[in-house]
């Protein structure tokens, strides 16, 4: 007698009870720990089980299976934005290689300078061309020098030579009139014996 009594007062209550237990399967704002509570507290207990109605049971089983396929949903979502994004990364990392790559190059450049295809810093350019133009200065030194030497030597030289042309020159003209006076002195001599020679005759 006590069982039906148990049963017909499960029967009369348990519509009252399972109202929150639809509710849990109803309202669509709650969380799953929540819905879970609220079947729980909704449900009839017998000794220490719980009897959840199969209606509820199913619901509350298709409303977790939906929340779980929705986050599979999302977590492919999320893998494809990742491995999207990890293409993006790639390709951001390969253009900074290239860009690096590229700055190295314009700082080479910048410091470098080639000639006749041999690469030089610009400092060692600079010292080189430094000494090659001290290198020719000197030698054009050196060259003017021994010009100038060479020079006063030919001017020398030709002071020697036009003093040495004026002596002979000078040396002839005294010559020349040395015999041209010798000369005049030779005819009058004979002039003087042709005269003392035609007197004795």
């Amino acid at each position: 007698m006590k069982l039906i009594l148990t049963i017909i007062s499960i029967l009369v209550v348990s519509p009252l009870l399972a109202q929150p237990a639809f509710k849990a399967i109803e309202d669509k704002t709650l969380t799953l720990q929540e819905r879970y509570e609220m079947m729980k507290s909704g449900s009839q207990t017998y000794q220490d089980y719980k009897v959840i109605k199969g209606v509820i049971l199913d619901g509350f089983w298709k409303i977790n299976t939906d929340s779980i396929n929705k986050q599979h949903a999302q977590l492919r979502l999320a893998n494809s934005r990742i491995d999207s994004l990890h293409v993006e990364l790639k390709n951001v990392q390969k253009e900074l290689v290239d860009q690096k790559a590229s700055m190295e190059e314009i700082v080479y450049d910048s410091k470098h300078i080639s000639v006749i295809g041999i690469p030089f810093g610009k400092g060692t350019f600079l010292v080189l061309v430094a000494t090659l133009l001290a290198g020719l200065l000197v030698f054009l030194g050196i060259i003017l020098g021994r010009m100038k030497i060479l020079n006063s030597g030919m001017k020398e030289k030709s002071l020697i030579a036009h003093t040495i042309t004026q002596e002979f020159e000078e040396y002839k003209r005294k010559a020349l009139e040395k015999q041209t006076k010798l000369s005049r002195e030779l005819q009058n001599e004979r002039n003087k014996s042709l005269e003392r020679g035609q007197k004795l005759i």
